[in-house]
């Protein structure tokens, strides 16, 4: 049984990391692409590693696995926020498509 379900988180968090690929490849600008891939990493990585657990137990590197998804889950939205923010601050424009822009409102007042 925790094999099975062991091979559909490692299923899972594949597709997302796919379809982060696809977003890195896709979207029009920076924070588009940064969304897209602090997603996949958060979602998919985890999942994987998640299902990695689910099939070894609790051996030392079903462990490491989890140590790994918590490090994960820790880093990289703040890392895909402090990139975001650093390219709005050196003049990376966003997309002409873009409706809201929270950041710069706030950026004027400064």
């Amino acid at each position: 049984m925790n094999e099975t379900i062991g091979s559909v988180l490692i299923i899972v968090g594949i597709v997302f990391d796919f379809f982060g690929c696809l977003g890195l490849i896709r979207f029009p600008d920076v924070y588009n692409r940064l969304q897209a891939s602090a997603k996949c990493i958060t979602l998919g990585t985890c999942g994987i590693l998640l299902g990695l657990f689910c099939h070894k137990g609790l051996t030392a590197t079903g462990i490491k696995a989890l140590l790994c998804m918590m490090f994960i889950l820790l880093t990289s939205p703040v890392s895909a926020h402090a990139l975001a923010r650093a390219a709005y601050r050196s003049g990376v424009k966003p997309w002409e498509g873009t409706i809201v822009d929270e950041y710069g409102k706030d950026m004027e007042k400064f």
